[in-house]
């Protein structure tokens, strides 16, 4: 079966170059995922103690591309830790591009979600009357872009902004190209759908004494299910702020959106498999419904069929046994 699914994947052009692994990175030396137990070892916190042996073992299977998530300590309503320069996202950055130099490239995630204690990606202040608070997208604009700075400045190749906030992506350009970053590329959360299936990154990262997980509720700025237009509209205004490359998430149930993007635009495509669709899989072969390797390996085909240049998955450590460098 092994050259079976080699061939399926060479078929739609897929290879290790175009897989790009996630990392997430937690500041305490002891931290057991929520799903520990449940064979999900793809999503399991790394120790920044050990991000470099984890980094090393990616790298011995060929792949080249990662990207660092942080689970901090500190939590706060100002998400303030996201763009120290201790903080866990560049602390791993310097430990990895010290180690392995241009052997790996480097994507940080810049949103505040995990470091913001009501598990939003924007900062919130309260409305007039005082019963509900409001997403801030512009005081969250300046704070991306320092959290984009810290991260560059620690090592990162590429940010990839993914909190979804109007002016994201002109803001961080702005403010690298200021900074004398011109050349450190954009990849921009463009079409990031609110969905249950981030559920299991979110309890991953999250801590649940810091936020209620089920209420949060993403709705207001990330994008709804029956608007494929505004997919489009997104895309636009992000490549016309100055993004390098663009991603869409979730992956599989949305591939129709990949391939109008594909169509219509002439931009490096970048598609992310979440934790839920990794999950799912996962679960489903564990009680026996379905065969495991068959759909891992005929998700990533689809999602490179649909038109992915590159795919984050938490399947491509398995992914690589199948592919030639």
């Amino acid at each position: 079966m092994i050259e079976y699914y080699a061939h399926l994947l060479r078929r739609v052009g897929l290879s290790k170059n175009d897989l790009i692994c996630p990392l997430i990175v937690s500041e305490l030396n002891s931290s057991p995922s929520f799903f520990e137990g449940n064979n999900l070892f793809a999503m399991a916190k790394i120790a920044e103690r050990d991000v470099v042996q984890h980094v090393q073992k990616i790298i011995d299977q060929g792949i080249s591309s990662i990207i660092v998530f942080g689970n901090p300590d500190m939590r706060d309503f100002g998400a303030s830790s996201a763009f120290h320069n201790d903080g866990i996202v560049q602390n791993s950055t310097r430990k990895i591009k010290k180690e392995f130099g241009r052997l790996v490239t480097i994507i940080t995630d810049v949103c505040i979600c995990q470091y913001n204690i009501t598990g939003h990606c924007g900062l919130q202040f309260k409305n007039s009357n005082g019963t509900k608070d409001t997403i801030d997208n512009d005081s969250t604009l300046d704070l991306l872009s320092k959290i984009a700075i810290s991260q560059v400045e620690s090592g990162a190749d590429i940010v990839a902004p993914s909190s979804m906030m109007d002016g994201q992506v002109g803001g961080i350009r702005s403010a690298l190209n200021g900074r004398g970053f011109r050349n450190v590329k954009i990849m921009a959360y463009s079409v990031k759908h609110a969905s249950s299936l981030y559920f299991p990154f979110r309890m991953t990262a999250y801590s649940k004494q810091f936020v209620d997980l089920p209420a949060i509720n993403k709705s207001t700025y990330q994008l709804g299910y029956g608007n494929p237009r505004q997919a489009f509209r997104e895309v636009e205004a992000d490549i016309q702020e100055g993004a390098d490359m663009i991603t869409i998430k979730p992956s599989l149930a949305y591939l129709d959106i990949v391939s109008m993007i594909r169509d219509n635009f002439d931009i490096p495509l970048v598609v992310h498999n979440v934790s839920g669709e990794y999950a799912m899989i996962k679960a489903a072969a564990k009680n026996g419904w379905i065969d495991e390797e068959e759909w891992k390996v005929n998700s990533i085909a689809a999602i490179k069929r649909a038109g992915a240049d590159s795919i984050i998955s938490y399947f491509t450590m398995d992914l690589a046994k199948y592919l030639e460098d």
